[in-house]
């Protein structure tokens, strides 16, 4: 039988700010999610928890309770330096790991086939948190038969635990606290007051009514409890060491030359760590002499970086610096990374790829074989109805790209010109209509209205624009025309 096992590293933005700060250990210590008075506390160690200073607070809260207190802020990208570094430790214990995209901390491993290799998955168990002991991360263990199962059972013991068989890590799994899992404040105290203190009695909720009276999280977090929405694991896959080689066919000790070998290997290593989505950390260089020495250097650049200019004026620096007793006869090249953000990987693909005029003779067969009207492009306009606030034209020129670095996912809304008829329905508000059909559900989730009226100076025009879900997930924009008496649908929301 296939055996899931989870890894919780607790609280990793606080272990990691200790980290940085040892001298820290035995005082109230907190994270918080701007350097202010008024940054809210994200996590508490068991001194500041002792203190009544606790998750959600503000900062300024905290340190009227302890002039002791301790804060910080823990960047994105150390965790996410952590996260990457501890799926390289863990690769050593399980080639399968998927690192959690909700909580920092959490990561699930395959543990299936693994009694050829260790004499128990206990033992097993105590070598992962050995391992990562030494790095500096406190963990726990749990190996069960189901990904929440092993996940509950994780963030509940305070010791690694494996389940003998799938109905003791269910029966382990109702006996779960509630607070225990990490969800929002609001939604813990809500069902906390409501004598929900343990997952089994939150799994014996009705369904249907959860995410009306809950929220989403919380309806969620019943579905996976309940064992639907696990997607199977997928792991990250192994990333081997970036290292590039290359023999020289007869002892160097010109560095300008030497330099000029090096180039194409810390290109070809750039390139690679941008396909892997990382910016380079540090160089690792060896150099292999005539009288069969070595020489072992590393070049760390201020930030991570993808800027090869900036990467071989410090490469030319330190081998400036060196008195080699021999020439060079063989140079070895390997990059360490880290995450990049969007921004780098746009830096570092920035020297335009494509011709342009190329593009433009390409859009010219298209309008030749299939009219002047087929590459269009739109423009928006000052226009008071949806329909009317764009319009498209041909396309003359291409504008210069942009770059830049959105902070959020936009929102894509296809708007259908003109607005499809839906058919009539007795209620004015959209709630539970079958408005996409029986295949799409009916409608579970409605926000608006947002009215737009005006028009009097050519034909009045009144309308009463929603947002629906259905239960397939879909956003319809539809709005009803007070004139006509109608609903309409309007685009939809992607």
């Amino acid at each position: 039988m296939d055996r899931t096992a989870c890894v919780d590293i607790r609280a990793l933005p606080l272990q990691l700010l200790l980290r940085n700060h040892p001298d820290w250990q035995t005082q109230p210590v907190v994270v918080v999610d701007r350097d202010k008075p008024l940054g809210v506390i994200q996590w508490a160690n068991k001194h500041a928890s002792a203190r009544q200073i606790l998750p959600g607070m503000r900062y300024a809260t905290g340190l009227s309770l302890s002039r002791d207190l301790q804060g910080g802020v823990t960047p994105d990208s150390e965790i996410a330096e952590a996260v990457a570094l501890i799926t390289q430790r863990l690769w050593r214990f399980s080639p399968r790991i998927e690192p959690s995209t909700r909580e920092h901390g959490v990561f699930w491993l395959d543990a299936s086939g693994l009694r050829f290799l260790y004499p128990s998955l206990e033992v097993w168990a105590s070598d992962i948190r050995a391992d990562l002991l030494q790095t500096g991360f406190r963990a726990v263990a749990a190996v069960g038969f189901s990904r929440f199962g092993s996940y509950a059972a994780a963030r509940a013991s305070a010791e690694n635990i494996v389940f003998g068989d799938a109905e003791q890590e269910q029966a382990y799994l109702r006996r779960v606290p509630i607070e225990r899992l990490g969800l929002d404040l609001a939604l813990r105290d809500t069902l906390l007051k409501l004598g929900v203190t343990t997952l089994g009695k939150f799994i014996a909720l009705p369904a249907t009514g959860i995410r009306k009276r809950f929220g989403a999280e919380a309806e969620e977090l019943h579905r996976f409890a309940r064992g639907d929405g696990w997607a199977p694991l997928e792991p990250r896959p192994i990333l081997e060491p970036i290292e590039y080689r290359d023999s020289l066919d007869y002892p160097e000790d010109n560095l300008v030359r030497l330099l000029a070998r090096l180039t194409p290997l810390l290109q070809s290593a750039l390139a690679e760590l941008s396909a892997r989505h990382e910016a380079l950390k540090t160089i690792r260089l060896l150099l292999v002499l005539a009288n069969h020495s070595e020489r072992n250097e590393e070049v760390a650049p201020a930030v991570p970086t993808l800027d090869a200019n900036q990467l071989l004026q410090l490469l030319r620096l330190r081998l400036e610096t060196l008195s080699l007793t021999s020439g060079v006869v063989e140079v070895k090249l390997g990059a360490d990374g880290v995450p990049a953000s969007q921004r780098q990987l746009v830096l570092f693909h920035e020297t335009p790829q494509r011709n342009e005029e190329a593009v433009y003779r390409a859009f010219a067969k298209i309008r030749a074989e299939l009219g002047n009207d087929a590459v269009m492009v739109a423009r928006l306009n000052e226009g008071h109805l949806p329909e009317a606030r764009y319009a498209w034209e041909r396309l003359q020129r291409l504008s210069p790209p942009k770059p830049g670095e959105a902070p959020l996912s936009p929102l894509v809304r296809r708007i259908y010109t003109p607005a499809i008829a839906l058919p009539p329905r007795d209620r004015r508000e959209p709630d539970g209509w079958l408005i996409a059909g029986i295949a799409d559900g009916p409608v579970e989730e409605v926000i608006g209205p947002q009215i737009v009226s005006g028009g009097w100076w050519t034909r009045e025009v009144s309308r009463a624009y929603h947002y629906v879900r259905t239960r397939s997930g879909r956003w319809l924009w539809i709005y009803h025309d007070h004139a006509r008496r109608r609903w309409f649908l309007q685009g939809e929301a992607q």
